[in-house]
């Protein structure tokens, strides 16, 4: 297998060579690029680039990084915003492909990790649900599976279902046992997109372009899924969703981290060129602390997400520091973006640069994978708790 630094070189190659330019001809609308068809392309290019996959195990023909050491590889990819597509470590599939590859049996590998990983197919994690259901507060989850012989059957209705338009199978939630509100009794189900009963109904329109599938409402009415295509245990879903949220939100970062990267680099190079007033722009006091509020929100950014990617290499649930991690990149990385625009003036805010669509694509990261308010409410409770049992 090649070493991390080769990896990094090939993956920045493909990107800058091969993606970026149909990114900026397309405006980050992955629809407008062609699609699932542009998708095929950019994965084969990857392929044969040698960094398909970089976080797929080995036996379903990833390359097996750890954490630590795919940070810098997806941050490269993340300097497009097709990129993550193209090296095929989006969301939701990266996550999926982490959560089969832990928790799936022998025959889950085969029937879904395999085509997964190996970009045949597309996936999505069917959690989110409209008011009064699991969002923020995944306790909420209201989606209900009945036992019947042989299997479950599923009711109920999901949102902001990210690639669930053109995907294969979903990872679906649902509630086994319990009421909404209660701790515990969520399950999670393997279901085949023809599954009948379960409808993927519209695109929720939203702001971002690059998520190929969009962000979809679905339902399920009396969906059948068979006892073997059970994921994890039985009432033990909220556990088992742990094993992907954390690396996920990580691995959001240092997507997020490479396109933010971009917008500033192009940004700097603009101020750089630009004079006004008798000086440069770069050579303008408040200029220059746009530049290095940038660089040092980068930096943290990046020290943040190494820290935890350890404590997840290490074994570690790592709860208390991926909260940190995101909810600190999630506004670090909307601050670096928002400045370039202002950097750029005028052109900031229009497409003949393409830090615009950057500062819009970035914006939807202080909600997803858990808004902001909610982590720091996480993290208060945790030191709360850390204090007060051990006086």
């Amino acid at each position: 297998m090649p070493e991390v630094p080769e990896i990094v070189d090939r993956t920045r190659r493909l990107i800058r060579e091969v993606v970026l330019p149909l990114d900026d001809e397309f405006d980050g609308d992955i629809t407008a690029a062609g699609g699932d068809e542009r998708r095929v392309q950019l994965q084969a290019a990857a392929r044969e680039a040698g960094v398909l996959a970089p976080h797929a195990p080995v036996d379903c023909g990833g390359l097996g990084l750890g954490m630590v050491d795919r940070a810098a590889v997806f941050e490269e990819a993340g300097y497009s915003l097709f990129g993550p597509l193209a090296v095929h470590v989006a969301a939701p599939d990266e996550g999926n492909i982490h959560l089969l590859d832990h928790v799936g049996t022998p025959a889950q590998r085969e029937t879904y990790l395999q085509p997964l990983a190996r970009g045949q197919v597309r996936s999505a994690f069917a959690m989110t649900e409209p008011a009064p259901g699991a969002g923020s507060d995944p306790s909420a989850l209201a989606t209900r599976a009945t036992k019947v012989d042989g299997g479950w059957v599923v009711n109920g209705r999901k949102w902001f279902i990210t690639g669930a338009d053109g995907a294969a199978f979903f990872i679906t939630m649902a509630r086994t046992s319990g009421e909404p509100g209660g701790a515990g009794g969520a399950t999670m189900f393997l279901m085949p997109a023809e599954t009948p009963g379960l409808e993927v109904v519209r695109h929720v329109g939203t702001v971002d372009r690059s998520m190929l599938g969009g962000h979809c409402e679905m339902t399920f009415t009396d969906a059948f899924v068979p006892d073997a295509e059970v994921l994890g245990g039985v009432d033990e879903g909220f556990r088992y969703a742990q094993v992907r949220l954390g690396p996920a939100r990580m691995t959001h970062v240092m997507r997020w981290t490479g396109a933010v990267r971009r917008a500033h680099e192009i940004a700097v190079t603009h101020v750089a060129g630009r004079e006004a007033f008798g000086a440069r722009l770069s050579d303008l006091g408040m200029m220059q602390q746009l530049i290095a509020d940038n660089e040092i929100d980068l930096a943290a950014t990046r020290a943040l997400l190494l820290e935890a990617c350890r404590v997840l290499d290490d074994g570690g649930r790592g709860g208390k520091e991926t909260s940190i991690a995101k909810t600190f990149a999630a506004e670090a990385l909307h601050r670096v973006a928002d400045r370039a625009v202002q950097m750029c003036g005028a052109l900031g805010v229009s497409t003949e640069l393409p830090v615009a669509k950057i500062a819009r694509e970035i914006r939807p990261f202080r909600i997803y994978d858990g808004p902001s308010e909610v982590h720091r409410w996480s993290i208060a409770k945790r030191a709360v708790r850390a204090i007060t049992s051990t006086s």
